[in-house]
């Protein structure tokens, strides 16, 4: 079992359009959609979800007014100003426990926090791990790591040949999350100033995992000069240019149908991902 995660270095590239259409086009895959902050990988392939789990993952503290004696020393302690009037703000409250400990009379509890949710789906192009946080949950890192846990075991009992992982953009702690120990990295770019620059981070952090790089230029044909840029600074890392997709009214056809390109049409865009798909697979093996 081969792991491509595909990744950006700013959202918005096509990253999950490709992701579809590669599982359409690979004959036995898995899927992990681990851009967890902002999933839509669903959107196109339509998942049933068998199994759902709540992720937990950090504290916050809860004062029981019941038990509050109003010592003030919880508030003294506490340096996120997360407690007044001797009540928790459970936005500003970091989970440090400072104030559960100092508490002399143990009125403070300090609960696990529910962030999110995983599932486990059926989808027409194979099995998927997918999951979302709660609107200003943290730890997104930690989930995409049980994500990408849960689809290679999932990966494993089918026997995919690929697990192919949509990850999520930039280079912060959830994109290490998903590309450390894969097999390889596929960097969606768009020929545009910001775009060639997204990409040397993304490229940078890649080297650093010393992650074997791949990259493709989306919307190639609006800006033919600055995709020879950006293919030229993917040789500089060694990374290897495998495919350049035109720009094509069918992608949006087919998302707004939650198709994958490839499933959707046989136009120039289709057919480049198609060849890119092969130069993949080709490296890969």
């Amino acid at each position: 079992m081969k792991e491509l995660v595909i990744i950006s270095g700013k959202g918005g590239t096509g990253k999950t359009s490709i992701t579809a259409s590669l599982a359409a086009l690979a004959e036995t895959s898995t899927l992990a959609d681990c851009d967890v902050d902002a999933a839509d990988l669903h959107l196109v392939l339509e998942p049933t979800i068998q199994t759902s789990e709540t992720f937990t993952s950090g504290r916050a503290a809860e004062i029981r007014a019941a038990d509050c004696t109003q010592c003030g020393l919880c508030e003294e302690v506490c340096r996120f100003d997360a407690i007044a009037d001797f009540t928790v703000d459970p936005l500003s409250c970091e989970g440090c426990g400072a104030c559960v400990e100092f508490c002399p009379v143990g009125a403070i509890d300090f609960p696990e926090q529910d962030c999110g949710v995983w599932n486990i789906s059926t989808t027409r192009h194979g099995p998927m791990v997918h999951a979302h946080m709660n609107p200003g949950a943290e730890n997104s890192g930690k989930l995409v790591s049980l994500v990408r846990q849960e689809a290679r075991k999932m990966a494993a009992q089918q026997n995919s040949e690929f697990l192919l992982v949509d990850g999520p953009p930039g280079i912060g702690c959830p994109v290490i999350a998903s590309i450390t120990g894969a097999d390889a990295v596929l960097v969606v770019s768009e020929p545009t100033l910001s775009g060639e620059h997204d990409l040397h981070r993304v490229l940078e952090l890649a080297a650093h995992f010393k992650i074997p790089a791949m990259v493709c230029v989306n919307k190639w044909d609006i800006n033919p000069v600055m995709t020879d840029r950006i293919e030229d600074l993917a040789k500089e890392f060694g990374a290897a240019p495998v495919g350049r997709i035109p720009y094509d009214a069918a992608v949006t056809a087919a998302q707004v149908n939650a198709r994958a390109l490839v499933e959707e049409s046989a136009g120039e865009a289709a057919q480049a991902v198609r060849d890119m798909w092969s130069g993949i697979c080709s490296k890969m093996h």
